[in-house]
């Protein structure tokens, strides 16, 4: 049975700033609804304290922003970006159309359609969060998107030079500074500068994710996305400072982000704490990770790995390390997570910087019915069907009679016509008497 030797606040508590964020979020979004162009440049004025000639960066822009960027810099984003692509484009290639003949004459297929236009948000805040910027522009050049724009907020008064280098190198169309709520509503709705989007995609603070939920219906969005989590899987095995540094490598995204361990070990479980205090002591964002840790920290102790993948499970975190003797057992196992770090040697931050895979993940509980970011989710799988004439009586014949059972008579004078006019049948509302 699980034991919990710590747990979060209580989920009210996050119901009431949750109600806030929608009421914030709903105004925005009608602002930039009546007002366009001059409801964004209030709001970034207001939000970012940033209104620029022009939110777009035009060539000579970008030209002198990337010459702040050190050249080592541009090496190591594009050895990153070449990683996401690589392992992008294998799971493009694994996407197949396809054509079949299910019966004499019946073709039905599919084809795999790339969305033709996205919009890629890249938040900026307080990290300047370089590697979103490879997630979801290189995946989206890799599906194949025709048309592919970026958002990021202004840093520390500017551009944020590393940011709008990895934009360019990995493909983005257009380019703007621009931030929040507001850039998200502008890409999503259009304005007099911006053409609207067909899809969004990115991560962002829990107004730029409310907004993007909000939105969903009139675009497509990647997945609802909340606070980032990380869940670690330790038995007796594990190094307890190695559990403690992972969780708060994750913890230091924000102050409502969950930090979980479950544990067959209590010996791990009791010195966690200790541990965590010693390592917050020294951490230049402690100010960030040890209010995520005191107020959305769970320890759990469980009495087996069977025990524990059920409450991994359970909780269908974003990330997943596992931390065991044998960590293979979870991958055969679990199936409720974003991703999966499969023993000490890897970690949360390689698949959120650089090792390939896609760091858009679900969180709250989302990923019981959805995986990650990746290509697939910028193509729309179509279907079509053609089929010979007499293949079109014998389908016919089965539809006129369903079709009567469900009372549908215009859907039955369809298969009807068809069965005058290639089977000879009279039958239906156009029948001779």
């Amino acid at each position: 049975m699980a034991t919990y030797l710590k747990q979060r606040i209580a989920q009210s508590v996050s119901d009431a700033i949750d109600l806030k964020v929608r009421r914030t979020v709903e105004s925005i979004l009608d602002e930039v609804r009546q007002r366009g162009d001059a409801a964004v440049r209030e709001l970034s004025a207001k939000f970012d304290s940033w209104s620029p000639r022009s939110f777009r960066l035009s060539e000579s822009d970008i030209e002198a922003i990337m010459a702040k960027v050190a050249p080592g810099t541009i090496a190591d984003i594009r050895f990153a970006q070449e990683q996401i692509r690589n392992f992008a484009q294998h799971q493009r290639d694994s996407i197949k159309d396809i054509e079949v003949e299910t019966l004499p004459g019946v073709r039905l297929g599919h084809r795999n359609i790339p969305v033709d236009s996205v919009g890629c948000y890249v938040p900026g805040g307080r990290y300047p969060m370089v590697a979103s910027a490879h997630m979801s522009i290189v995946t989206a050049r890799t599906a194949g998107v025709s048309r592919v724009i970026a958002c990021t907020p202004p840093n520390q008064g500017e551009a944020h030079p590393e940011t709008i280098a990895a934009m360019v190198l990995g493909g983005a169309d257009e380019i703007y500074v621009l931030g929040g709520v507001q850039a998200i509503a502008a890409m999503a709705l259009g304005t007099q500068t911006i053409s609207r989007v067909d899809m969004l995609c990115g991560p962002g603070n829990a107004y730029v994710a409310e907004a993007k939920r909000q939105l969903y219906g009139s675009v497509g969005i990647d997945l609802f996305a909340g606070p980032t989590e990380i869940l670690v899987v330790a038995d007796d095995s594990a190094d307890v400072e190695m559990v403690a540094t992972d969780l708060l490598g994750q913890a230091e995204h924000g102050p409502t982000s969950p930090a979980v361990c479950i544990t067959t070990s209590k010996a791990i479980a009791q010195a966690l704490p200790a541990e965590i205090a010693r390592q917050l002591a020294r951490l230049p964002t402690a100010d960030i990770a040890g209010v995520a840790w005191r107020d959305y920290g769970e320890i759990i102790i469980v009495d087996s790995l069977e025990e524990a993948v059920v409450e991994a499970d359970k909780l269908a975190s974003e990330h997943v390390e596992i931390l065991t003797r044998n960590p293979r057992y979870f991958l055969d196992h679990m199936k409720n997570y974003g991703a999966l770090f499969l023993g000490p040697e890897t970690n949360v931050s390689y698949g959120d910087k650089v090792i390939g895979t896609n760091h858009t993940l679900p969180t709250l509980g989302a990923a019981r019915y959805t995986g990650g970011l990746w290509v697939g989710k910028f193509l729309k799988t179509c279907t079509y069907q053609e089929i010979t004439r007499e293949a079109s009586v014998t389908i016919g014949e089965y539809c006129s009679r369903l079709c009567e059972i469900e009372r549908f008579w215009g859907h039955k004078e369809q298969a009807d016509l068809r069965l005058r006019r290639y089977g000879g049948q009279n039958v239906g509302l156009g029948a001779k008497p």
